[in-house]
């Protein structure tokens, strides 16, 4: 995250606060502010290093932050991989019937359609984040613009308010990957292990097989 020109002041120098972080876990909106009580902090600012302080504070305290998306394995199978790399019609792990083929890929489907949801979760997170960053900007024009009274009201009143009881979007987040996003994709995985030797997308494939022209120039099989 680059430094940011603060009015009346100098840039914010965001490496030095983040290794006064890592090294103490000092509450760094205090000390700077302590340190120079003349400059003006603006709600953009005091949000900017809240956020700042606490992704650094957890990674002070070796906490790992994963990205999203499959893990490295997508199944416990081994012959999973060579499954999928094989011709679409060679897919299918020997034993499996078509129920269970149909129904493995409903599961997967829901999965599919968890992880849309999980995107407009994602969306709103982002956008009431940007929400309270133009809040801040709104509060801080009309300061200036010499309606101290109002701004303050709103400040106080809205600027870092909890979006819904107790938390902010991000805290929303956390709770549902922990306890919903990631149970449901481990079962998912889980349940075509067990029962289509961890293949994925056994059915699509299956459907392409049938629906494409053999031999025909864009309806090969794979790259």
């Amino acid at each position: 995250m680059a430094g940011s020109a603060v009015k009346g002041g100098r840039g914010l120098d965001e490496n030095n606060i983040a290794l006064g972080v890592l090294r103490g876990g000092m509450d760094v909106r205090t000390e700077l502010i302590s340190k120079e009580p003349q400059r003006r902090w603006t709600t953009r600012h005091r949000f900017r290093l809240r956020t700042s302080s606490m992704i650094l504070r957890a990674l002070g305290r070796g906490i790992q932050l994963r990205p999203s998306g499959y893990p490295s394995h997508v199944s416990e199978s081994q012959e999973a991989h060579g499954l999928e790399s094989a011709a679409l019609d060679e897919r299918r792990p020997d034993g499996v019937s078509d129920d269970t083929v149909a129904a493995v890929g409903k599961l997967s489907e829901a999965l599919e359609s968890l992880e849309r949801a999980r995107g407009h979760l994602y969306s709103f997170h982002q956008m009431m984040g940007h929400t309270d960053l133009l809040l801040g900007d709104a509060v801080d024009q009309l300061r200036e613009a010499g309606h101290g009274e109002v701004a303050d009201e709103l400040d106080k009143e809205l600027v870092g308010r909890n979006v819904i009881e107790g938390r902010w979007t991000f805290q929303i987040v956390e709770d549902f990957d922990d306890n919903y996003w990631s149970a449901f994709r481990e079962h998912e995985r889980r349940t075509r292990d067990k029962l289509q030797g961890g293949v994925r997308h056994v059915f699509e494939a299956e459907m392409k097989e049938r629906r494409r022209t053999g031999g025909r120039r864009h309806h090969e099989s794979k790259p």
